[in-house]
C-alpha cells in the first residue's frame, strides 16, 4: 500500500552498483550507528537488502542498505552462517532531495560476492512492533508458511535463478576472491 520499493544493479568499477529507491517511512528512527559505517542489527531498522547465493555450495552475500547511510555487509557459508561480518562498503544514502523517499547507491566490490552466483532475492523492511512490515521480492507462497513462523530471510529455497552476467555481459567473467577462499 505504498510506491513500491526499486532495486537496480549496474556495472561499477570493481563491483556491481546497487540502487535503492524506495518510500522513507524514518520508522524505527535511525540507527545509532554513524552513517557511512557498518551497523551490526541492521535488520532491526528500516533497510533494503539483496542476497546473491550460490545455490550448490550454500554461500551467499547479504547487503543491507539503511535510509540513515549505515549498512551491513555479511558473506554466510551455510544457511545464517556468517563468517565475515561488518565488512565496509562505498554507500552514500539521500533521505532529502525527494521528499517522502529515499535513494541510495553502494559498489559492491567483486570480491564479496561467492563464486558461481545462481540465485538471489531482496528484502524491504520498515515499522515498529505490530507495524513492522516486510516485503520480499520472491516470498514464500503462503501455502508453505508454517503456523507461528516469524520472518526468515535465509529460506534460500524460495530464492529465484539469477546471473551477475544478466548486468555485466555473457563475456564478463567474475574476478577470483581471496575471502571465499577461507569460507568454512
Amino acid at each position: 500500500m505504498h510506491e513500491p520499493v526499486t532495486i537496480r544493479f549496474k556495472p561499477a568499477e570493481g563491483g556491481l552498483l546497487m540502487e535503492v529507491s524506495a518510500p522513507f517511512f524514518n520508522d524505527p528512527s535511525a540507527p545509532p550507528g554513524e552513517p557511512g559505517k557498518p551497523f551490526n542489527g541492521l535488520w532491526d531498522y528500516e533497510v533494503v537488502e539483496s542476497f546473491f547465493l550460490n545455490s550448490k555450495t550454500v554461500q551467499y552475500l547479504e547487503v543491507e542498505l539503511c535510509p540513515h547511510g549505515q549498512h551491513l555487509v555479511l558473506l554466510l557459508s551455510g544457511v545464517g552462517n556468517a563468517f565475515l561480518k561488518e565488512l565496509d562498503l562505498d554507500f552514500e544514502a539521500d533521505t532529502i532531495s525527494d521528499w517522502g523517499k529515499w535513494t541510495g547507491r553502494a559498489v559492491i566490490p567483486w570480491s564479496y560476492f561467492p563464486p558461481g552466483v545462481n540465485k538471489m532475492n531482496s528484502y524491504a523492511i520498515h515499522g515498529s512492533g505490530i507495524g513492522r512490515t516486510y516485503e520480499s521480492l520472491f516470498p514464500i507462497p503462503p501455502e508453505d508458511i508454517e503456523e507461528g513462523q516469524g520472518p526468515n530471510f535465509h529460506k534460500l529455497e524460495y530464492f529465484r535463478k539469477f546471473s551477475l552476467k544478466w548486468v555485466m555481459g555473457e563475456d564478463w567473467e567474475q574476478p577470483p576472491s581471496e575471502l571465499w577462499e577461507s569460507a568454512p
